[in-house]
């Protein structure tokens, strides 16, 4: 680039979803709905979870964090699209934009290795159940999660570097509902061929370890399945994974849809829904994925109801 005058802008223009202010309430209705339903939901599990000892597993410790992660997901994006389908004004300034961004990174990036972490988790239970308590021991299961946090954070820690480099001087109008990498990348009136390489490597790394690390637990889980010869005992085993990888399925689904592609090839339509999917969606459909199938959250849920009436009632 030659030498220029470059106006860096203060804030962005969120243009959202849609332009009718119908379907603006309707919208605004169902996504506040999905985001009560989403912490009440993961909320909800995380108390389950502490306060019922026989859910303090390796299991249910990843499944506690997998709820903080989605409620924190959602709530980085809702609230703010929420406020933007009822304003006219859609501006967020630079910084919360790439608060907002980072965040999101962060957090997607940490969920990716947290639900390979509960696949092997899922491997070492029912491939090696006899050495089970001794492979996924209490440190090792805090290793893995803050394994999880510190890649996610290093992800957006490179991501944070690389888009602080980046100028704006065309238009301040981001054509989505939050503050998206591609989106972002496409207004910037600096060179981005670099920066897309940079970060399209640690991502595309990020996403292939976290989804080997899935398959070869599973292609494990699947093998030791197919060697029992009880067909009851080989539904018993196979419905303790089937939540996740549903779960599974739908996160990474969603998400390589949306990113292994060129920022420039970015669609309108087909990208905010997908994007509606895994960032509003999906954090509120985990709890009920991971309890609707579980007898032993139910049953948890049960005890704890059962010991606040006691209590209540000894009062």
């Amino acid at each position: 680039m030659g030498r220029r005058n470059i106006t860096q802008v203060s804030d962005f223009i969120l243009m959202g979803l849609t332009d009718s202010e119908e379907i603006r309430l309707v919208l605004f209705t169902l996504f506040l709905l999905i985001y009560l339903i989403t912490v009440l939901g993961n909320v909800g599990m995380i108390l389950i979870i502490s306060l019922d000892s026989r859910l303090h597993t390796p299991m249910y410790f990843f499944l506690s964090h997998l709820s903080f992660l989605d409620l924190s997901y959602s709530s980085v994006i809702t609230p703010k699209t929420l406020d933007n389908l009822l304003n006219s004004t859609k501006n967020i300034s630079y910084p919360n934009c790439f608060i907002q961004m980072s965040c999101f990174i962060f957090l997607g990036a940490t969920e990716c290795f947290l639900l390979s972490s509960m696949a092997y988790d899922r491997y070492a239970a029912i491939c090696n159940p006899l050495h089970y308590p001794i492979v996924m021991y209490t440190r090792r299961c805090w290793s893995l999660v803050f394994g999880c946090y510190l890649i996610g954070f290093m992800d957006s820690f490179v991501n944070g570097l690389c888009m602080s480099r980046l100028h704006f001087c065309k238009s301040n109008i981001i054509f989505h509902f939050f503050c998206d990498l591609s989106p972002i990348l496409a207004l910037s009136c600096t060179d981005t061929h670099d920066i897309e390489i940079i970060i399209s490597t640690f991502a595309g790394s990020s996403l292939v370890l976290s989804l080997l690390t899935i398959a070869v637990s599973y292609v494990s889980i699947l093998s030791t399945i197919l060697k029992i010869t009880s067909t009851s005992s080989k539904q018993k085993v196979f419905s303790t994974c089937a939540s996740h990888l549903l779960g599974v399925t739908v996160f990474y689904g969603t998400m390589i849809f949306t990113y292994l592609k060129p920022s420039k090839s970015y669609s309108l339509g087909k990208d905010q829904i997908a994007s509606v999917f895994y960032t509003i969606v999906i954090p509120m459909l985990n709890p009920l994925i991971y309890s609707l199938r579980n007898k032993e959250v139910k049953n948890a849920l049960s005890r704890v109801m059962q010991k606040m009436k006691c209590s209540e009632q000894l009062k």
